[in-house]
């Protein structure tokens, strides 16, 4: 009596609640559902938000200047416009290059 509650035991299914239990390999997109949600909720942002910043004018890439103009093609514009003649340009131009090199 005693083997036999044993084997109706192990032999059971193992689950409680109604419908069929979480057994087999399928469980696996679940996970893998949330996780691309999120990314593609994340991705969609980003995407509006780098659209947005590029829009402004304010959007250069990544890193600490990202959205600042180099200093050179401030210069060159400054130039262009006629705020500085051409041995100003010049001078600050190779100020500019000797000091870039040592940082």
């Amino acid at each position: 009596m005693l083997s036999s509650l044993a084997t109706a035991v192990t032999t059971a299914p193992c689950y409680v609640g109604y419908g069929p239990p979480f057994v087999g390999w399928w469980w696996i997109f679940i996970p893998i559902f949330w996780i691309l949600v999120f990314v593609l909720i994340f991705g969609f942002a980003g995407r509006r938000w780098r659209r947005a910043a590029m829009a402004r004018g304010g959007y250069n890439g990544w890193g600490p200047n990202a959205g600042t103009r180099s200093a050179e093609q401030t210069l060159a514009q400054r130039y262009a416009n006629g705020d500085i003649d051409e041995q100003e340009y010049r001078a600050r131009l190779e100020v500019l290059r000797a000091n870039r090199d040592t940082a």
